[in-house]
Formats: C-alpha cells, sequence, structure tokens
C-alpha cells in the first residue's frame, strides 16, 4: 500500500462521517484526473445549458401573462363600429365583460381583475352608472346607426319595431317598474317595457324604455317619429307586429305619411271582410288580396306548415280544458291564462262549459295570416318584409340569453337606463362580430369564437436595457380557426 493523502483524523463518529464523504469526494477527483473521459458532446451541452440559462432569464423578467383573448377580438370590433369616439375606458370594459362574461356588477368586477389584474372597484362602477348622461344615449344610438347606413350603402330603408318587458327581482314598484302584462310569464314582479328599432339584418338602430303598465301600442310611434326626425328618413317602411297596432295607430301612421307593413287581425274584420277571407282557395304559400279603400291593402296568406301549427295548438289547448272539465276545477279564471277560454262557455253564474261550436269555427282560420300595408310594393316583398321581423325577437333573444340583460338588480332610474344603454351597446358589437366572422368565411356562431379566445394569452416581458415592454399573443394550434382574428391587417381591410 501506498499512502496518497491523508483526509483528518476524526475523534467521534459524526466527525468520522463527514471525512468519509470527503475521502469518496477526493477518490471521484482523482479516478477523474488519472482517467480523462473524452467529452465529444461538451459544447453542444454547454449549448443546452446556456439556453436554459437564457429561458430562466426571460421568464424571470415576465411582467403579466392575460387571458385576454376576447378583450383583443371585441376591441377590435368595438373599434370597428365607431364606439371609440366615446371617450370612455369604463363604458368600454363594462361592455366587452357584457360580452365574455355577461354577470352582476360585483362579478364583473372579480373578471376585470381575475382577467386582466384591473382593480376597477364596484364603488366606481356604481358611481360610473349615476353619472352617465343622457348625451350619451343620442351618442350610441348616433354611431350605430351611423354604421348600420354604411352597410346598407348609404340607406336605412326598412324599420322594424317590437317591444319586450324585463323583470326585476323586487316586491315593490316605483314610478318606472310596474307590474303589467309580462312577456316572460313573470306577472307579480315589476318590470319595464323595452322598444328596439332594428335595420335589415337585426342590426340595432336605437331603443326606448317605458314604464312596465304601459300599453306597448302606444310606444312605436313616439319612437319612430323622434328616429325619423332625427336622421331625416324620407324613402322607408315601418314594419310591426299586429300587437302593436290598433286603428288609431294605421291612422296616426297614414297622417304622418309613413308607410307601413302591420300584422292584421284578420278575425277581427268586419263580417263582408271575413266571409271573402274564408271564401279563399287555401292553397299552399298563396297570397290573395283585397282592397280596403284609402290606399290600404289587406293581403291574405295561407301555408300547410301554419294550418298543422294551429291545428296542433288549438288540440293541446282542448285536450287541457276537457282534462280540467271531468275533474270538475275548469273555471274560466284559472284557464284564461292558457289562452283557449274563447272555447268557453258561462252557463249561469258558476258552471263552465267546452262550446264545441267555436272550437269547428276556429279550425277554418288554421293557416291563414293576414298583413295590412299602404305600400304599393309587390305581395312577395310584403310577405319577405314582414317575416324579417324575426331579426327583433333574434335581438331580444341575444340581449336576453347571451348579454343577460335581464333580470337586473338595478333600483334607481338612473342605473337601469346605463345598464340598457351598455347592453345596447354589446348587441351592436355582437351583430357586428357575426357579421365579420360571416365575411371571413369563419363557421362559427360568436359565442364559440368568444369561448375559443378565452383560451388565448397574452405574455409581457420586460427589457431592462431597452426600457420597454415586449408583448406577444401566444395563438395556439387549437386557435388557428381564428387566427385571423388577431392579425391587424383582417381589421383594416373589411
Amino acid at each position: 500500500m501506498k499512502e496518497l493523502a491523508t483526509i483528518g483524523v476524526a475523534r467521534s463518529e459524526e466527525e468520522l462521517a463527514d471525512l468519509v464523504g470527503l475521502a469518496k469526494e477526493w477518490i471521484s477527483k482523482e479516478k477523474a484526473r488519472r482517467h480523462p473521459r473524452l467529452d465529444l458532446f461538451g459544447e453542444e451541452r454547454e449549448a443546452c445549458d446556456r439556453e436554459r440559462e437564457e429561458v430562466r432569464r426571460v421568464l424571470s423578467q415576465v411582467e403579466s401573462i392575460l387571458l385576454n383573448g376576447c378583450d383583443l377580438i371585441l376591441d377590435r370590433t368595438f373599434d370597428r363600429v365607431g364606439f371609440n369616439r366615446i371617450d370612455d375606458e369604463v363604458s368600454r370594459k363594462l361592455v366587452k365583460a357584457r360580452l365574455a362574461c355577461p354577470a352582476s356588477k360585483a362579478a364583473t368586477v372579480e373578471y376585470l381583475k381575475n382577467h386582466f389584474d384591473d382593480d376597477v372597484g364596484l364603488s366606481k362602477i356604481y358611481r360610473y352608472l349615476d353619472k352617465l348622461s343622457g348625451r350619451q344615449h343620442e351618442l350610441v344610438q348616433d354611431i350605430s346607426v351611423r354604421h348600420t347606413a354604411r352597410l346598407f350603402g348609404g340607406s336605412i330603408g326598412v324599420l322594424f319595431y317590437d317591444v319586450t318587458t324585463l323583470y326585476f327581482e323586487a316586491d315593490y314598484e316605483d314610478e318606472l317598474r310596474k307590474t303589467g302584462f309580462s312577456k316572460e310569464g313573470r306577472h307579480s314582479n315589476p318590470q319595464i317595457i323595452l322598444g328596439l328599432l332594428v335595420s335589415q339584418g337585426g342590426y340595432p338602430l336605437a331603443y326606448c324604455i317605458h314604464e312596465g303598465n304601459k300599453y306597448e301600442g302606444h310606444t312605436m310611434l313616439p319612437a319612430i317619429t323622434e328616429f325619423v326626425g332625427k336622421y331625416g328618413l324620407e324613402d322607408f317602411v315601418v314594419v310591426a307586429d299586429s300587437g302593436l297596432m290598433n286603428n288609431a295607430n294605421i291612422a296616426e301612421l297614414e297622417s304622418k305619411g309613413y308607410k307601413y307593413i302591420i300584422g292584421a287581425k284578420i278575425k277581427n274584420e268586419s263580417r263582408e271582410v271575413k266571409q271573402w277571407i274564408l271564401s279563399q282557395p287555401k292553397v299552399d304559400r298563396q297570397m290573395a288580396e283585397y282592397g280596403k279603400g284609402a290606399g290600404r291593402r289587406l293581403l291574405v296568406g295561407y301555408t300547410d306548415d301554419r294550418a298543422r301549427k294551429d291545428a296542433y295548438n288549438r288540440e293541446k289547448g282542448i285536450r287541457r280544458l276537457e282534462k280540467a272539465y271531468r275533474r270538475g276545477t275548469l273555471t274560466k279564471d284559472n284557464i284564461n291564462k292558457c289562452g283557449y277560454n274563447k272555447f268557453l262557455a258561462m252557463e249561469g253564474e258558476v258552471r263552465v262549459a267546452i262550446n264545441y261550436d267555436r272550437i269547428a269555427d276556429d279550425a277554418r282560420w288554421d293557416g291563414l295570416k293576414g298583413y295590412l300595408t299602404n305600400t304599393t310594393i309587390p305581395v312577395e316583398q310584403v310577405y319577405s318584409a314582414y317575416h324579417n321581423l324575426w331579426h327583433v325577437e333574434r335581438a331580444f333573444r341575444i340581449a336576453k340569453s347571451k348579454i343577460e340583460i335581464r333580470p337586473m338588480f338595478h333600483f334607481t332610474r338612473r342605473r337601469i337606463e346605463a345598464h340598457v344603454r351598455i347592453c345596447f351597446v354589446a348587441l351592436k358589437v355582437y351583430k357586428e362580430l357575426e357579421r365579420m366572422l360571416k365575411l371571413s368565411d369563419i363557421k362559427m356562431s360568436v359565442d364559440k369564437v368568444l369561448a375559443l379566445a378565452k383560451t388565448v394569452t397574452t405574455i409581457q416581458v420586460k427589457l431592462p436595457l431597452n426600457k420597454e415592454v415586449y408583448t406577444q399573443t401566444m395563438l395556439m394550434a387549437r386557435h388557428q380557426k381564428i387566427a385571423k382574428l388577431f392579425n391587424e391587417n383582417f381589421w383594416v381591410t373589411r
């Protein structure tokens, strides 16, 4: 044996263990010195180490990671419509949040904080709603109208009007929130009436708010008259449902020189007109015309699909009546809400019976639908224009189901009006984004696009030497369907 090195002298078990460790380390180094290994990949290993170090250094400079894919798309759409004319960042944030994550104002505060590190306090939002002026109402409508007019070559042409009701989770009324007929069946809840004016294609133009117990037929003419006067419309046609019209409204439309196409209440016509209607042959998709004088035309059409639907609904209602009759629980009061009390006959003071003669008479009208107009346009165009009212109905569905305009938990007029205003802007942005998706041949709905965009992240890296923040939006393979929406040129060229 030959002694090569002395590691040390131990006086306890602990010191001995330490010295053994040092000895093993010495032996390992000595072996490497005597028998060095040939490192064929040293340069590559050093490059990998440098790469890891560089990545660690870059990641240490990451300032924020934002889940802002929705935000980027909605920002560009918001600006494209022209709402950036409103120099109001809180309004922009509330509109985008209403589309990306519709919720209460308290939940909106959490959404902005968690996704964008944007600390907008709840009290700040409420103060903002309180101070929103009526001028912004006019401004958002003006922006919406001018953008829509550009889409149609500078002319609006057709005005579609309809109303809906918006209920409140409250037990008491005030000067605005009143109980009335609710289109959502919430008759015990106070509500407001929202009137909406849209163009062809369902692009929102204007809106109005009324007390919840107001007759909806009294909301249309003031809204249209104000709109027509403000924008100087001349060649246009008003399209509305029969529920909004009565003889007084029709006479006022004509006195102002407005052209109209409205649903006709054909069962309320004179005996002579009703006999003429029922005498017409029932041929699928065939229209008949009756001149009522003074430029009014009554058009009556029949479709097999509507006839089947009318018969099905009536039979369903009759079965309900007959079931209640057999149980002895049939009264005019408890069946009125079903809409089939017209088939009941009161006998004496308390007895109610089903009148089958009325049922047979009602069946004669299956499949028939009437339209009243003072225009001279062809019958087919009248039919097409009226049935485009579904655009308003769809706008209300979007507002209620996607944007969640209701139920509302605000209790002052200012906050209610501000909330509706934000939802109106959100509806316009939704429709514009929908149009852009169609133009760019992205075969996805707005809802699916926004859901996918929620997984798009943006990384912000601080550059210490440049004193700048580098921003990069990260698009993965799953985002390729919507990748063009994150290209600046996409929004410039359309």
